[in-house]
């Protein structure tokens, strides 16, 4: 829980609605990416991440059902 709460405002606000479980190193990993990326745009960071976890999702999807989502 403590590495939790180091995490930025902005991230941990982004995992309250996650909807797979991140761990606060993975999530940090990719938000540093995200921002960086972004030029330290914290609400494009947000969606990357979002995005990133549409794609994770749909791969267990097509992993668990055998098929595409629709």
């Amino acid at each position: 829980m403590a590495a939790y709460d180091r995490l930025p405002s902005d991230l941990r606000e982004w995992l309250r609605q996650a909807a797979l479980p991140w761990s606060p190193r993975s999530a940090l990993r990719v938000w540093r990416t995200a921002l960086n990326n972004h030029e330290n745009d914290r609400t494009a960071a947000q969606a990357y991440l979002c995005q990133l976890e549409r794609k994770m999702l749909k791969q267990d999807f097509k992993k668990t059902w055998g098929v595409e989502p629709r």
